[in-house]
């Protein structure tokens, strides 16, 4: 199993220089990934960053870890304009993206600025028009939702065939589209920073399956392991610790395999 961490780039943690110090304090204490939340919190009341532009600042303060959303609201995007976006941060980290994606979890976010709520179908249009894009494809699409004609991206990724897309959620279409994609990510704590999947309840997955979770300082989590987690993502907000807090809980490194 491999250790990433979570980061809700809300409140205090929307300043990007904190969480891109964040960044470097993980690759020194091995872990191997940092994603963050992709949410316009502040449509609701709360300070939020744009997660691209914070981890095109990790990706400059780092060299080795991996970098990603958890998870994008594909739909709120237009598709081709997120495609050059993570494929340019793609080639500025030198290939060490992965591009977390749903529906959407905050129905504000769309209605407060007069977009409908998106349904599955729209999701998994878009999802279609983003892949070929960012594999390269010339793209000839007229569907519900998107018309593109006859478009290649330039400059690609780094990653081939393209950028990694993982799903996440854990209704019954998000595990249709995980198993056809690249990996699932799913939620097992709550907000009070508690656990609330155990390792027998860890769902089975032909693929990738990262785990959003919270553990303490060299706390052992090869249950999850042998349940069939690929990746942990310690999951760091505000309501679990102060600032301080969990920045010590970077530094004290990832949990024993």
């Amino acid at each position: 199993m491999r250790y990433g961490i979570n980061v809700a780039i809300l409140g205090g943690l929307a300043e990007p220089g904190r969480v891109i110090e964040f960044a470097q304090e993980a690759e020194r204490a091995g872990w191997e990934a940092m994603f963050v939340w992709d949410h316009l919190a502040f449509a609701w009341g709360v300070p939020s960053a744009d997660p691209f532009v914070v981890l095109a600042g990790a990706a400059r303060a780092t060299s080795r870890i991996r970098l990603g959303t958890a998870v994008t609201p594909i739909a709120r995007h237009r598709p081709e304009q997120l495609a050059q976006t993570v494929a340019t941060l793609d080639r500025l980290s030198g290939g060490r993206v992965v591009l977390g994606a749903g529906l959407g979890g905050v129905q504000a976010e769309f209605t407060a600025f007069g977009t409908p709520y998106p349904s599955g179908a729209q999701f998994d249009e878009a999802l279609d028009v983003l892949g070929a894009l960012l594999a390269g494809e010339e793209v000839r699409h007229a569907g519900a939702h998107y018309a593109i004609d006859g478009v290649r991206l330039a400059p690609l990724p780094v990653q081939r065939p393209r950028v990694p897309i993982w799903i996440g959620g854990t209704s019954p279409a998000a595990v249709r589209r995980a198993e056809r994609w690249d990996g699932w990510i799913i939620a097992g704590d709550g907000e009070d920073g508690g656990m609330t999947m155990t390792p027998d309840r860890v769902p089975g997955h032909s693929g990738c399956l990262a785990l959003i979770g919270t553990s303490d300082p060299g706390q052992s989590l090869a249950a999850y392991a042998e349940a069939g987690v690929d990746w942990w993502l310690e999951h760091l907000h505000e309501r679990r610790m102060d600032h301080d807090a969990l920045l010590a809980r970077i530094r004290s490194g990832p949990g024993q395999p």
